[in-house]
């Protein structure tokens, strides 16, 4: 079997191909450049270079959210696209859990954090088995809030994702269990994982066609709260 993992719903964008659980290839961007610029030259020179046709991908895995709007609709376009011109279906990965699945074989439990601006978090809490296990269902959370949550479980912890770099600080003076951060090579979205975990949950029957996939983003955007504001004042 062959899935194709995307996943543009960060700063990086990744592509990579897994065939029968063994990872073929894997292209990775943490740039300051679009991925609508980005995302589908990355996946036609890496098909390119792993000498393998588009066409003969069995599913489309892909980060399906939270994240970036900008990135989850890019992802969510170019996947749609692909799996309509070649007819294959899409598997949603939780983009969270995804991350979490970087630190495979981790005894700790594993927190993503993503950072969702005004001290926020997109995050979620989870034990690794073959998959990710939610111990806490990704959600939005202050930053604060989400460190009480960890403590009350009182056991040690790893942090990973964008979000490290951002409230590192705040974790290490807040948090009261042992805790530790993921290194650069596992501390941001990478496809391999969610192409791994893609198959996992196509083999569960969780693949479901192009044309019904739609990224989920957990609150709403910039935009949409600003026009809620604005007409709560009477200015729209």
């Amino acid at each position: 079997m062959k899935i194709l993992g995307v996943d543009s719903s960060g700063m990086t964008a990744s592509a990579a191909l897994v065939q029968d659980g063994v990872l073929a290839g894997e292209y990775t961007i943490n740039h300051k450049k679009t991925h609508s610029q980005t995302l589908l030259p990355m996946i036609s020179e890496m098909m390119k270079m792993v000498e393998t046709d588009i066409h003969s991908v069995d599913a489309i895995a892909v980060a399906a959210g939270p994240g970036s709007f900008t990135g989850l609709r890019i992802g969510a376009a170019t996947v749609k696209g692909l799996g309509f011109a070649i007819d294959k279906p899409v598997v949603p990965v939780p983009t969270l859990e995804g991350l979490a699945f970087n630190m495979w074989g981790s005894e700790d439990f594993v927190c993503p954090i993503m950072d969702a601006r005004r001290n926020q978090v997109y995050t979620g809490l989870y034990v690794l088995k073959d998959a990710p296990e939610t111990v806490i269902a990704q959600k939005a959370s202050d930053i604060h809030d989400l460190i009480s949550e960890i403590n009350d479980y009182g056991k040690p912890v790893t942090f990973l994702g964008d979000g490290v770099p951002v409230f590192k600080e705040i974790i290490l003076k807040e948090l009261s269990v042992p805790c530790r951060f993921a290194p650069a090579h596992l501390n941001l979205q990478r496809a391999a994982s969610v192409a791994l975990l893609g198959e996992i949950y196509y083999n569960q029957g969780k693949a479901i066609s192009a044309d019904e996939f739609a990224p989920f983003y957990l609150r709403k955007s910039q935009a949409e709260r600003e026009r809620e504001e604005m007409q709560r004042e009477g200015k729209l």
